[in-house]
């Protein structure tokens, strides 16, 4: 029964990940976001095209889907398909949760970068990403967010602060809660992100990488 909860929550959770936020918002516009700037269905993307409104729902709401993702799903399915076995005591069961919880932030994650819906391309799991640390760990989210947000102020390149944040990750993580577990998983994602950023360290390595703020129509050219 505990194996076949974690199936329905990784599942759950990759479904949720995989809604295609910046695609769909771009799409209600009569734009395909993938043929446009840089190609990427994120907010970043759909910043530069269209505008600071779109960019911040979008950046919203693809945070939402793996902060609701770690917290919404596990209750659901708990509710649904029963408690795992051997978590009945209150310690047990948190324990349980976050394990769920984990799983279904990974799910999520890669539901965003792996969407279904797009033949399995998606974005690169920055704001994702955000909103799990933000379930699972919120002061390191607010650490990590401050590098990100002091990476932007320096050099003006959200990839390169996406970057150095995805780094940093799995160190605060382990700074602040001292969890193996945790660690490693933190790990993997942000190595995850930064494999999704390959084209952007190319361009920053060429010194052709847009900066933030650069208008929408030269980001369309």
């Amino acid at each position: 029964m505990e194996i076949f909860s974690y199936i329905v929550t990784a599942l759950a959770a990759y479904l949720l990940g995989s809604v295609p936020t910046g695609y769909l918002v771009a799409k209600a516009k009569g734009i395909d976001i993938r043929s446009v700037g840089s190609g990427n269905i994120g907010a970043t993307n759909v910043f530069r095209i269209l505008g600071k409104g779109a960019g911040i729902f979008v950046l919203l709401t693809d945070a939402a889907k793996g902060f609701f993702a770690c917290w919404l799903i596990p209750s659901l399915v708990f509710q649904v398909v029963g408690l795992p076995p051997n978590s009945g005591t209150p310690d047990l069961y948190l324990r349980i949760f976050e394990l769920h919880s984990v799983v279904a932030g990974v799910a999520a994650i890669l539901g965003h970068n792996y969407t279904c819906w797009l033949r399995f391309k998606g974005g690169k799991g920055i704001a994702t990403s955000a909103g799990v640390l933000l379930a699972l760990a919120p002061w390191a989210f607010l650490i990590v967010l401050g590098i990100f947000i002091i990476v932007v102020f320096v050099s003006r390149f959200i990839s390169l602060a996406s970057i150095v944040a995805a780094f940093c990750l799995p160190f605060t993580v382990w700074f602040l809660k001292g969890s193996l577990v945790m660690t490693s998983v933190m790990a993997a994602l942000g190595a995850l992100a930064i494999y999704k950023h390959k084209a952007n360290i190319g361009r920053l390595l060429n010194g052709t990488e847009n900066r933030f703020g650069k208008k929408k129509a030269d980001a369309i050219k």
